[in-house]
């Protein structure tokens, strides 16, 4: 029979995907002696069972009620007891954290009469009521479908009626009013009284909870961290601590390092007489941890100690919620901590250097797109404007973007294509869609480990939390700042996440320290240890990875940068690119030509051309390979737009006069040329061999470079790369035109120019048909996004706006096959391409140069695919150098912190 329920005595971390991220994480405190408020876990198998079939699963609340038995005996109390109630909570527990996006209740077990034996065995009326009050609350919108703003304005209206801004100043009577407005409220709305039997409550607590896996905030957070959906949740139900007892409780959140910056030292946030939620929510301001020594000293050593322990034993940052009650430290909970990209690289560093892990887990614990993070840039302080206001920097980054003050506004605006901020007194899991849709999340309450905090650093959103001095009016959409500036909605503001500053306007942007770093090797005193840490990182993982890293690059300048960035080569050299501005000119010339001999001169015309570019390229990557891909897109890109063209015909002819005969014939041969699917039409290997010359130019051209670099005493390594080939005879073709051109450089110049031959693989009958095409090509690049459209199907600009985000919000994508690679469809073909590849030509140097090859996920699977390189834009180089290396020591345990 399956087993459902697990005592926190009988779990441990390594059951995780069983008892879930919280669960297991209560089990391993308790195993270590930590002071855990007993309890048991429902298991995530027993959350699908029931998600599955809509009923509790068989023997459920069998093994439930013997645990609660037992836990009632170990407390000598039984669960609503009215005279000296055992209260529980019920709290949510995936296999990954998903901080707010599914639902809490606690205290479980009051009702009318134990609320009044709660009151008599803490000695505080109020304190009774303020824990029933909650209950009720919680549990009419979160179990029985109350719309939570109902509880709201009855409690604003109450506390406007009694003249107070905070809930701690409503006396026990006011609470006990609100408790009897609640259950009112909860039968109108329902039609059903709030249970008042303990065991009900309990029950309906539990299967609330699991049911709220599947609520849409649940589901929009998964989406965003590529949590799979078939994981479900467990959940914990746990005796009850109470925090808000009086000035000798509290509750608190506390982290071994600084999340933010990953800096040693003891960092959280604590409130003194309040419940753990009111800390996450930012209800109330907190303050730092560090006056928690002041407070309760002994309380605060203890905390301090079981932090080293925590810390020691995960060997890494942990997030700890903890509940003082009259002087009694509980531990309630621990997790790996999320962190920002800077607080990654110092902290992997930082343990690494303490021998709490080994470089190889220090790589692994870093990611590529931390790292990308770290490369945008920053605001330059020394042009900043007025300062609106100073909070908590909560998430490092700078973001600029026009004042929103509701989710519903942040996801308009930006789908419009409009950059917000998104500003709230405090956020709640239900401003999720809009915390994803904002450039940065700023709020005037909470602290580091408030709600908006905690969800921004973990998506890595600029965020600035606890504002103070700025007053929020979300019913008149508009701030205050402290010297009375107002700003509406809709004007633009910059957040500084790292300053924890907020500036009128839009402040400029400089270079990041790990930018000029990787450019020049400048170093920035301020972010030295960020720099370091970061060197570290690639450098290890340089030395462990296998796959090479090229880049996408079309210019000398941007071959330079690349080798900068760490490039071993071009992957891709677009030649297409070097026929636009001036140039375009010579080739309407080529493309208008009547005759043989016309072509000729305007392809002659552009071989100069074209050879000083190469000339440059092969310069700046000298001794390293440089891929040079022939012509590529239709040629009628290279003429003007159709539509534009007519018009200027038309105008002209309406105001009587003659048109501009270029414009007509321009207009004859755009007409000529046109085709109803441009991406499948005339272009590629389908150029070289329809229209003559273009193939001899440019492979002259290259030939050429070469052999003035090699006369220049270079080491040129030239690469010709024919696209789009779907039959291994249209690269025969081209390739012996090749070997023609070249011999004839070769004879000319005096030095032997041999440049590899292959083919970009961008069509699904080129990968299965990869053994015939391998006969002729001396090395493959598998050009991913022409290769995903024909696979899909999909035009890429077309879909991309049409129905992607229909097709994510609906699952059918977990993310845009464009972005990461669909190894289902486009990676099984690669697969085949590579094994049918070798199989024919066992040394086949095999590459990819589409987007892809910058994507940390797309990198490992390459890297497990056996290619030999990736290739991707300049700024994407030192990314995919630390996940090539990532991909070398997958079986290596990194920081999930999800």
């Amino acid at each position: 029979m399956v087993r459902y329920v697990y005592d926190f005595t009988e779990g441990g971390r390594d059951l995780a995907g069983l008892l879930g991220g919280k669960g297991s994480n209560l089990a391993e405190m308790t195993r270590l002696g930590l002071p855990v408020p007993p309890g048991f876990t429902l298991t995530t198998e027993a959350c699908r069972a029931f998600l599955a079939t809509g009923r509790e699963p068989e023997g459920l609340w069998e093994e439930v009620s013997a645990h609660l038995s037992a836990l009632e005996a170990s407390a000598g109390r039984v669960l609503g007891q009215p005279d000296d109630p055992l209260l529980l909570s019920v709290r949510s527990g995936a296999r990954f954290s998903m901080p707010g996006m599914m639902d809490t209740i606690l205290d479980i077990g009051l009702n009318d009469d134990s609320v009044l034996g709660l009151a008599k065995v803490a000695g505080s009326d109020r304190f009774a009521w303020d824990s029933y009050r909650r209950l009720v609350q919680v549990f009419g919108s979160t179990v029985m479908g109350v719309d939570s703003s109902r509880f709201e304005r009855s409690l604003a209206l109450l506390k406007d009626l009694r003249g107070v801004e905070d809930d701690v100043r409503l006396t026990a009577a006011d609470l006990a009013e609100l408790v009897e407005t609640y259950k009112n409220l909860i039968h109108l709305e329902t039609g059903e009284h709030f249970p008042q039997s303990p065991a009900e409550q309990l029950r309906r607590a539990v299967l609330a909870v699991f049911e709220s896996w599947n609520g849409e905030r649940a589901r929009v957070y998964r989406r965003r961290e590529h949590i799979a959906d078939d994981l479900g949740t467990a959940v914990n139900v746990q005796r009850m601590v109470f925090g808000n007892l009086g000035a000798d409780s509290g509750s608190g959140v506390a982290f071994t390092r600084d999340p933010a910056t990953g800096r040693p030292g003891l960092y959280g946030d604590y409130l003194p007489d309040a419940q753990g939620e009111d800390v996450v929510a930012g209800i109330r301001n907190t303050v730092p941890l560090a006056e928690l020594e002041r407070l309760d000293a002994t309380s605060y050593d203890r905390l301090r100690a079981y932090m080293r322990t925590l810390e020691r034993h995960y060997r890494d940052l942990c997030d700890i919620e903890f509940t003082i009650e009259r002087g009694t430290l509980w531990m309630l909970q621990t997790r790996v901590g999320k962190r920002t990209a800077e607080a990654a690289f110092v902290l992997a560093a930082e343990l690494a250097d303490e021998g709490l892990i080994t470089p190889d887990e220090a790589l692994a614990r870093v990611s590529g797109e931390g790292l990308a993070r770290l490369m945008f840039p920053r605001f330059d302080v020394s042009a900043t404007g007025t300062v609106l206001a100073r909070g908590v920097p909560a998430s490092p980054g700078a973001a600029v973007g026009a004042v929103v003050f509701d989710s519903a506004e942040a996801v308009r605006r930006a789908a419009a294509g409009e950059r917000v901020v998104l500003v709230r007194q405090e956020t709640t899991p239900d401003d999720l869609p809009g915390m994803i849709a904002a450039q940065a999340v700023l709020t005037s309450r909470g602290g580091k480990t408030s709600h908006a905090a905690v969800v921004a650093r973990g998506m890595g959103k600029v965020c600035v939390c606890g504002a103070e001095e700025l007053t929020v009016d979300t019913g008149a959409r508009r701030l205050t700042a402290a010297g009375g500036t107002v700003v509406e909605e809709g004007t633009v503001v910059s957040v500084d996440g790292t300053a924890g500053a907020v500036y009128a306007g839009s402040v400029p942007l400089v270079d990041s320290a790990v930018i000029r770093f990787l450019e020049d090797g400048r170093g920035d005193e301020g972010a030295q240890g960020l720099v370091d840490a970061v060197t570290r990182a690639l450098a290890r993982a340089d030395s462990v990875r296998r796959l090479e890293v090229r880049a996408n690059a079309d210019t000398p300048e941007d071959a330079a940068r690349a080798r900068r960035f760490g490039a071993q080569g071009v992957g891709l050299c677009r030649t297409e690119h070097m026929f636009l501005g001036e140039r375009r000119k010579l080739v309407e010339r080529m493309i208008l030509a009547q005759s043989d001999a016309e072509r000729d001169r305007a392809l002659a015309e552009l071989l100069p051309l074209q050879r000083h570019d190469f000339i440059g390229i092969l310069e700046a990557m000298d001794g390293l390979p440089v891929t040079i891909r022939l012509l590529d897109p239709p040629l009628h890109e290279f003429l003007p737009d159709h539509t534009e063209l007519a018009v200027r015909i038309a105008t002209a002819q309406a105001r009587g006069g003659k048109p501009d005969p270029h414009d007509v014939e321009l207009l004859t041969a755009v007409n000529r040329m046109h085709e109803e699917n441009p991406m499948l039409g005339l272009r590629g290997v389908r150029l070289g061999l329809v229209v003559p010359g273009l193939v001899t130019m440019q492979v002259r051209a290259i030939g050429e470079a070469v052999a003035e670099r090699l006369l220049a005493g270079g080491a040129p390594e030239a690469e010709i790369m024919v696209p789009l080939v779907g039959d291994v005879r249209e690269l025969r073709l081209v390739r012996e035109e090749v070997r023609r051109v070249l011999a004839d450089v070769s004879q000319a110049s005096g030095v032997d120019v041999d440049c590899p031959v292959g083919t970009m693989i961008e069509l699904p009958r080129a990968a299965l048909t990869a053994g015939r095409i391998a006969e002729e090509a001396e090395f493959f690049s598998f050009g991913t996004n022409d290769l995903t459209q024909t696979t899909w199907g999909f035009s890429r600009d077309d879909v991309e706006a049409e129905f992607f985000s229909a097709y994510l919000d609906k699952g059918v994508f977990p993310t845009s096959p464009f972005e990461t690679l669909d190894r289902e469809g486009v990676g099984r073909l690669v697969g085949i391409a590579v094994a049918e590849g070798r199989a024919t030509r066992p040394d086949l140097k095999i590459g990819v140069c589409g987007e892809h090859g910058g994507d940390p996920d797309s990198v490992h699977f390459f890297h497990a695919a056996q290619l030999d390189y990736v290739s991707c834009s300049p700024f994407r180089v030192p990314v995919a150098r630390l996940e090539a290396g990532r991909a070398a020591l997958e079986e290596t345990e990194g920081s999930d912190s999800r």
